[in-house]
């Protein structure tokens, strides 16, 4: 699977899955969570607020995509 045929706010991705960044190639890894939003260390992307954002250029969740292990 190519990598941009999952844009959009994905629910059914692994509670593991890295989900990387469209705009800025910044990386969600659930096993950091985000400090920076005080997301805990092990929540799943699915998780995350509605209102998350990229950490780095404040891209919305739709411009994350997964990326393989």
């Amino acid at each position: 699977m190519n990598g941009f045929e999952n844009f959009g706010v994905r629910l059914d991705v692994a509670d593991g899955t890295r989900l990387e960044c469209g705009v800025c190639w910044t990386v969600y890894d659930p096993v950091d969570g985000d400090n920076l939003a005080q997301v805990a260390p092990g929540t799943p992307f699915a998780a995350l607020p509605g209102d998350w954002h990229c950490p780095n250029c404040d891209a919305p969740k739709s411009k994350f995509m997964a990326i393989e292990s």
